[in-house]
């Protein structure tokens, strides 16, 4: 019975921890995401518009990883077995993917651009080496940053 109260106790904090340092990340992202937008642009067009004249076009790239916590995986095990969406795991991809955007602005404001055209992002999964460890998920979001008129 103590170990059953040990886990339960354990599991909670671990929910707690996770849920605050996802929680503080989002926020941050949120306050990126404005920051940048007022001054980079970010299109998945493939050409510019007609009227449009840009210069020093170069390839920009963002990558993160993050990794899955303990509690992820065992409450996407539970979710498993009754079917569902995975919320925990749709976080997790949403923080990855915003987090990847966002250091692809970043590499092209310091390239001097003011737009990212014909943007894209890639994900994979990794995944730990035995089947019950926690695994991850990296993100690569890649454009044409050039300075458009």
């Amino acid at each position: 019975m103590n170990i059953l109260i040990v886990f339960v106790v354990v599991l909670g904090v671990t929910w707690a921890i996770g849920r605050s340092v996802e929680r503080a990340h989002f926020r941050r992202l949120e306050a990126d995401e404005r920051e940048l937008a007022e001054r980079i642009a970010v299109s998945d067009l493939k050409r510019l518009p007609a009227n449009w004249h840009a210069a020093g076009a170069t390839l920009v790239t963002g990558e993160v990883v993050i990794a899955t916590d303990y509690f992820k995986v065992f409450a996407a095990v539970l979710r498993k077995l009754i079917g569902g969406r995975l919320r925990s795991y749709e976080t997790l991809v949403a923080r990855a993917r915003r987090e990847a955007v966002v250091r692809m602005m970043r590499q092209a404001e310091r390239a001097g651009a003011n737009v990212v055209w014909n943007a894209r992002v890639e994900t994979s999964t990794i995944q730990g080496r035995q089947q019950r460890q926690s695994g991850g998920i990296e993100v690569l979001a890649y454009g044409t940053a050039m300075r458009a008129e």
